[in-house]
């Protein structure tokens, strides 16, 4: 049902080839919001590989799956995405593939939504495009902060304009990691967009976890993205190998916001780094040739 109101119900804009946000207003017909929010991104989250030998397993939760999915396709309503591959693997998603390129396109923009250190929670396209729109003759405005917010919004605390998350990034990551464990090389995309080069899902979450990672290591300068201004302190001796964990990075320099001891979150780093280290030495492995040894 959820898969049905993404897609069937007006959410998506087949000429921008994104998801809004819907405002529903008695009276009046639905209103997009047409707005470049990572919550249109987060359709990709709820993606699932099922393998066939597993699934077959299940009998009657596979009975059920299966008149579940008659029952809707009898009567004409809509079914979330579903795949599968000559190894009996089946993917199963809100989205379908060509919709998945085309979100892919806006958050791998250096542009919109890519940033030196990670996803933004808005696309960089608000900078010199704010949105604005007019309910009960109330003006409403967004535009792209890539810091700390400039809104009154709950108390002058709404930071989702902008800065980087490690929770919404870690969500993407693991998200087009399995896509990429679907799809394989029968899938590329451009990453960065524009740059010519273009990889499959698994090495574009390696590319995008880098991208995070670089919030915390320090450039041939020495300095840290994550502590900006402040590098002068970290660099003094004994202070080198201190580090902290942010509640949310700054959309353009990467510099670290908020509480400063936010682990709750920003520790997802380490799954990432592990997930990161698994995917590089499986490539190892599928491209180095066997090696022989004589004894």
């Amino acid at each position: 049902m959820i898969a049905e109101a993404l897609n069937e119900q007006g959410m998506w804009n087949e000429d921008d080839r994104f998801f809004y946000d819907t405002l529903a207003v008695a009276g009046s017909a639905p209103l997009q919001l047409r707005i470049h929010s990572i919550v249109g991104i987060t359709t990709l989250f709820a993606v699932s590989i099922i393998e066939k030998k597993k699934l077959d397993k299940l009998v009657d939760f596979q009975k059920r799956i299966s008149w579940f999915e008659n029952y809707r396709l009898k009567n004409n309503k809509f079914w979330p995405n579903e795949e599968k591959t000559d190894g009996d693997t089946i993917l199963l998603s809100l989205i379908p593939r060509d919709r998945l390129v085309s979100l892919l396109e806006r958050l791998l923009n250096e542009a919109e939504f890519l940033s030196p250190g990670g996803i933004r929670a808005l696309s960089k396209f608000h900078e010199k495009n704010p949105y604005s729109v007019r309910i009960d003759n109330i003006d409403y405005n967004i535009q792209y902060d890539p810091g700390d917010s400039t809104s009154n919004l709950f108390g002058g605390n709404s930071n989702w304009r902008g800065p980087v998350w490690m929770p919404i990034n870690y969500l993407i990551i693991q998200s087009i990691r399995k896509y990429g464990n679907f799809y394989g090389n029968a899938l590329k995309v451009e990453c960065p967009v524009g740059s010519g080069v273009y990889m499959n899902l698994e090495e574009v979450a390696d590319f995008l976890t880098e991208r995070v990672i670089s919030l915390f290591l320090p450039d041939i300068s020495g300095s840290v993205p994550q502590y900006g201004k402040y590098n002068w302190f970290y660099q003094q001796p004994g202070n080198e190998h201190l580090n902290l964990f942010y509640e949310y990075f700054h959309g353009d320099n990467g510099m670290g916001l908020g509480a400063c001891h936010q682990t709750g979150w920003t520790a997802c780093l380490a799954e990432l780094i592990a997930a990161h280290q698994e995917s590089i030495l499986k490539r190892h492995i599928e491209t180095t040739p066997e090696i022989t040894v004589v004894a």
